[in-house]
């Protein structure tokens, strides 16, 4: 047995002995939406239009117990979701949850990423969280979906970050320390990992980052298994992540939390360090702001294969002319107080709220501002929030 397959039983058999996510069974849709798992809302994100189709073929890689895939399902109601995983036993969990809450446009494959070619076709969308940093060599794992990403497709990827991880690691390494030849013993290394922390002193950092952060998930044992004993992690930095982006060949369409990455919010008091960093590339300025802010613990990012065609909507005609519809990641709606796709509040002007209303994806924005007097500024705003999202009409 190679060493890459040796590390792939070792982790099938962590999630085998702990099914990973967690999450209770439902006998009904989950609740709530993740709009990075919307096709629509994540197709909009990505390009600033809504996708031309959505009978779409998903692939969730590395599915797990199918938390996501169930999501997938249920967000995507024409799209045919494929879910493959390395474990049996987190598969025949996702299939059980799968059913009992009516996802039933999906097929499970006990399958590797590594072996992904196997599958029938491409996809558009390939949805792979959590899954990457766990693999021997991440490098051959997003070549291998990047080979199966349809043209125009996009690719939603979670992978850990190094810097708001360090006391993780630490853990992970005393927990492997104390296990000794026991090492590869799930159980007993949830019971030695939990041991230490109740040993440790209440002012220890690893005791405080595991409080602030990490103490309410963890009291699940699948949780803790998955963050403080798993056989195989790669953490990454901003460098070292743009290296694993840039060998799977395919656009770096942004990271899905823009807000995090302006440098504004830390440097906003000293406009002569703003000015300076417009000397750095995109990437410097990704890791400068990594390095002020370091409590990255993941990076979740979008990847496309070209063509990819992100819409203009300056040109005042076009804008006139287009259509628009409300994001399907809206809570609340119709409320002048919502949610938008991100679960952030919004609070909506009567005009906002009327013009929202109004969009029933036939009329243009020319025709609801003829009774809405919220103008085109006012139109911006809403695209620029993702309140709505807009497909040009060319007959217009």
């Amino acid at each position: 047995m190679s060493d890459s397959q040796t590390v792939s039983a070792a982790v099938a058999k962590l999630y085998n002995t702990y099914p990973f996510p967690p999450e209770p069974l439902l006998d009904e849709p989950p609740p709530g939406y993740n709009w990075r798992w919307n096709w629509l809302a994540a197709y909009n994100f990505c390009t600033n239009q809504k996708p031309q189709k959505q009978d779409i073929r998903v692939l969730d890689a590395g599915c797990g117990t199918g938390v996501g895939t169930e999501y997938l399902v249920h967000l995507n109601p024409q799209a045919a979701v494929v879910g493959i995983d390395l474990s049996v036993g987190a598969l025949a969990v996702a299939k059980e949850r799968c059913q009992r809450s009516g996802a039933n446009r999906v097929e499970f494959h006990h399958l590797s990423i590594y072996d992904v070619e196997q599958l029938a076709g491409e996809f558009d969308f390939i949805n792979c969280v959590g899954v990457l940093h766990h693999l021997p060599d991440p490098i051959r794992g997003i070549q291998a979906l990047a080979k199966k990403l349809a043209p125009g497709g996009l690719m939603h990827i979670f992978v850990y970050g190094e810097l708001g991880r360090w006391e993780i690691r630490l853990m992970q390494k005393a927990i492997a320390l104390l296990q000794g030849d026991k090492r590869g013993d799930y159980r007993d290394g949830v019971q030695v990992g939990r041991q230490v922390f109740s040993s440790l002193p209440e002012n220890n950092r690893i005791v405080k980052y595991e409080k602030q952060r990490w103490a309410m998930e963890n009291k699940r044992d699948e949780c803790f298994a998955d963050m403080y004993v798993h056989p195989q992690e790669i953490d990454y930095n901003v460098e070292t992540l743009f290296e694993l982006i840039d060998a799977s060949g395919l656009e770096f369409i942004g990271f899905s939390n823009p807000g995090f990455w302006q440098l504004d919010r830390l440097l906003g008091k000293a406009p002569e360090l703003v000015e300076r960093a417009k000397n750095l590339n995109e990437r410097q300025l990704y890791r400068l702001i990594e390095l002020l802010d370091p409590e990255v613990t993941h990076y979740e990012f979008f990847l496309g294969r070209p063509p990819i065609i992100n819409a203009d909507w300056s040109d005042h005609n076009a804008l006139l002319s287009a259509i628009p519809e409300r994001n399907p990641c809206i809570d609340g709606f119709p409320s002048q107080c919502i949610f938008n796709y991100d679960y952030q509040i919004v609070n909506l002007s009567e005009l906002e709220l009327a013009f929202l209303q109004a969009c029933d994806a036939q009329a243009t924005v020319a025709e609801i501002l003829a009774s809405v007097q919220l103008g085109l500024d006012g139109v911006k705003t809403l695209i620029k929030q993702q309140l709505v999202m807009l497909t040009s009409n060319e007959k217009c």
